[in-house]
C-alpha cells in the first residue's frame, strides 16, 4: 500500500490506509471504533491509529 495525500495510511502496523477503512465502516455498517476493530482489524496491534479512526468514523457517518 502506496501512502498518498488522498489516501494515507491510518494504520501502519496493518498497512490499513483511509479508504479502507472508509470502505469497512462502510461495509459493515459500523458505528464505533470497536465495530472497526472487530470489523477489519484495524487498531488491534498498537492502537496508535484509533484516535484517526474516530476522525473517519464521525466524517463516514455524518457526525463532524
Amino acid at each position: 500500500m502506496t501512502d498518498t495525500p488522498d489516501n494515507p495510511i491510518i494504520c501502519a502496523c496493518l498497512e490499513i490506509s483511509k479508504n479502507d477503512v472508509i470502505q469497512g465502516i462502510k461495509e459493515n455498517d459500523c458505528k464505533t471504533i470497536e465495530d472497526v476493530v472487530d470489523a477489519i482489524g484495524i487498531g488491534a496491534v498498537c492502537g496508535a491509529c484509533l484516535d484517526d479512526i474516530q476522525e473517519i468514523l464521525d466524517e463516514v457517518n455524518g457526525e463532524d
